[in-house]
């Protein structure tokens, strides 16, 4: 079977606006704003196309510009654990910046995306000049371990309404890194919100008919418009 098809370089617009968007990037210091946007390069993925897969040596990290990228796995017996949805102003791939080791997960482009690549030697040439800069991206993994706590935290304690509820507002809000307020939507088909928050598509689909019935969100085809993200976040 032929390899799948990698990302290609790209041209993009201007990626400042939609990075900005995002709460991490908007709180570094201006001097590694301009290092990280001097260094990377924007590559574009075809809807279905891998962007890296797990046991792949670390090339660097990157953001989403356009598009929305899905970070899964798949057992051997071929069972998909879909992890999250990434969508434009949203870093990733830092794990391995501070092991060393291998990617832990798959990322492919759900649609048509864009992405801005920092190749692994720029960013440890970066870090080498700046050394204090560690200290931003150790706030980008812990943001990320804190996330992953509460869906743990979630999976055990909430019934599947708030389960489900609470999943499609940290979507909305890319896992807290985009403010939350005002309608949004997230483009997930029922099988695969429940593939992600391990319930039948039964159960996720009695449970966002509820959630339209309380006037909190609003259901079209792969697509879900969230009308109150607090109302969402606070269901328990």
């Amino acid at each position: 079977m032929p390899a799948t098809p990698r990302a290609q370089p790209a041209q993009a617009p201007d990626p400042l606006p939609v990075l900005r968007a995002g709460s991490w990037f908007a709180a570094l210091p201006a001097a590694m704003q301009d290092a990280l946007l001097r260094d990377a390069t924007p590559r574009r993925l075809a809807a279905g196309q891998l962007l890296f897969a797990r046991g792949d040596a670390f090339d660097g990290i990157f953001a989403v510009l356009a598009g929305t990228l899905q970070i899964d796995a798949h057992s051997a017996a071929g069972k998909a654990a879909l992890l999250g949805l990434l969508v434009p102003g949203v870093w990733f791939g830092e794990i391995c910046l501070f092991d060393g080791l291998a990617r832990t997960h798959d990322a492919h482009a759900t649609s048509a995306a864009t992405v801005l690549h920092l190749p692994r030697d720029k960013l440890y040439a970066m870090l080498a000049q700046h050394p204090q800069w560690w200290r931003e991206f150790g706030k980008l993994l812990a943001a990320k371990t804190r996330e992953a706590f509460h869906y743990v935290e979630e999976t055990q304690v909430l019934p599947p309404l708030a389960r489900t509820a609470r999943r499609l507002a940290a979507m909305a809000q890319a896992y807290g890194d985009l403010p939350a307020g005002g309608r949004r939507s997230v483009h997930i088909p029922q099988e695969q919100l429940g593939q992600m928050l391990g319930l039948s598509r039964q159960t996720v689909n009695h449970a966002l008919r509820e959630l339209e019935a309380r006037g909190l969100l609003r259901l079209h085809y792969a697509d879900i418009e969230l009308l109150d993200v607090p109302a969402l976040l606070a269901l328990s």
